[in-house]
């Protein structure tokens, strides 16, 4: 019963997984990649079986074989409305990614504005997290983002939240000298406010 359900899951059929788990399907139970039925509706962006796994008691924080799960997936991918549907159900915002970074981190370096904005207003997400490689959001913000419109509002987004402007990466370059490399006049302009 545990593997149809996660399919369903997966589909997106309300009326199967309703049936599966008053069957007595293990809500939690995993697949050969470790995904629970909620990571396996996340994958495929199905909203509202993830709104019914959680309300019927769905730990949303168990990682798949990938390190993922339904906040750290959502996040990176700019899944608001999972995104909300996690941060409401209280999950866990200090479990990591295989980089070794928070849902932050891939949201603020693919441009996903209004993400960053939930997790940093509606969580206790940590700004300041160095991942694996030794960069936080901000400096991913810059280093991998494209200079223009969205990373401008992400990175103000992470100094109004308390982002540390003066954390480097390994090498000690800073996000200021990362920006001025790359002629992120805006970025620097920003930074530059912030006391960097």
């Amino acid at each position: 019963m545990n593997q149809p359900l996660i399919l369903s899951a997966e589909k997106g059929d309300l009326d199967s997984v309703l049936k599966l788990l008053q069957n007595g399907a293990d809500i939690d139970a995993v697949d050969d990649r470790g995904r629970t039925a909620t990571m396996a509706a996340t994958y495929n962006h199905k909203p509202e079986m993830v709104k019914l796994l959680i309300e019927k008691g769905a730990d949303i924080n168990i990682r798949d074989h990938n390190l993922n799960n339904v906040l750290l997936y959502a996040g990176a991918e700019g899944m608001l409305d999972i995104v909300k549907l996690a941060i409401d159900a209280g999950a866990n915002t200090k479990l990591t990614n295989r980089f070794g970074g928070t849902a932050l981190i891939p949201a603020s370096e693919r441009g996903h504005v209004d993400v960053v904005e939930e997790l940093l207003t509606r969580s206790d997400i940590d700004v300041n997290h160095i991942n694996q490689l030794h960069w936080t959001a901000l400096l991913e913000a810059v280093i991998l983002g494209s200079g223009g419109e969205k990373h401008q509002k992400i990175v103000k987004l992470l100094v109004d939240h308390g982002a540390d402007v003066h954390i480097a990466d390994r090498d000690g370059i800073t996000p200021l000298q990362h920006a001025q490399n790359r002629g992120y006049e805006a970025i620097e302009r920003i930074l530059k406010n912030s006391g960097a």
